[in-house]
Parts: structure tokens; C-alpha cells; sequence
């Protein structure tokens, strides 16, 4: 007898929009969510940096600042 195992979970992304050094957006969700919102951002704010990311592999950058 054969048992297959199940399929791994797509982790969550994140998706930030950056003006300069600070994050005006910050949108966590499934891939294929993540993807659409950063999609939809890109046409919106051509000019920033949009970033996407794994969920659990984000940083909060203004961490050392507390």
C-alpha cells in the first residue's frame, strides 16, 4: 500500500510598499493574494519600491529603534 503525503502549505507573503526608508503599506496573505495586491500597488505607486516576500522571513527594520 501506497500513502502519499500532504501537499505542503504555500506560506504566506508579504508585501510592502516603501517610500524611501519607511513602509506606507504592509499587506500579509496567501500567494496568490500577495501577488494581486502587489500587482495592484505597482500600478498605483509606480514610482516606489514594492517589495515581496515570505511572511516568516520579514524584518521589522525599526526593531532596533524601540
Amino acid at each position: 500500500m501506497t500513502t502519499l503525503a500532504a501537499a505542503p502549505q504555500p506560506t504566506a507573503r508579504r508585501v510592502r510598499v516603501w517610500f524611501g526608508e519607511h513602509v506606507i503599506a504592509d499587506y500579509t496573505a496567501v500567494p496568490e493574494k500577495a501577488i494581486e495586491y502587489q500587482a495592484g500597488m505597482t500600478r498605483r505607486f509606480a514610482s516606489l519600491r514594492i517589495t515581496i516576500e515570505p511572511a516568516d522571513a520579514a524584518v521589522d527594520l525599526d526593531a532596533d529603534r524601540r
